[in-house]
């Protein structure tokens, strides 16, 4: 039986944005926007829904395994490649940086 594929990604969060997406890479990290504010949880479980979408994996199989309480955080993917979970983030950062190209 084959091992389940276990992804680390380590984000960068900006909570309170006025708009939720995947931005891009900073540095080695992801940089994520999420609406919620960051009190009680709020804007990690926005991440975490965030990255279920994105990705298109149950947000069971995501786990936030460090930064609960700052803006560097780690989430753990279960049973999605690596490679897989890139070129999806990849993909949603796209439309970001062609909104940003276009403006004056």
């Amino acid at each position: 039986m084959a091992a389940a594929s276990i992804t680390r990604l380590r984000l960068r969060v900006t909570p309170g944005a006025r708009s939720a997406g995947i931005v891009g890479r900073q540095g080695g990290a992801w940089k994520v926007r999420v609406t919620a504010a960051a009190e009680r949880g709020r804007a990690n479980d926005a991440v975490l829904r965030l990255l279920a979408d994105t990705v298109r994996v149950p947000l069971d199989d995501i786990t936030l395994v460090w930064g609960h309480g700052s803006r560097e955080k780690t989430v753990e993917l279960t049973g999605i490649e690596t490679s897989l979970v890139e070129r999806r983030l990849t993909a949603a950062a796209a439309p970001a940086r062609a909104r940003k190209d276009r403006r004056p």
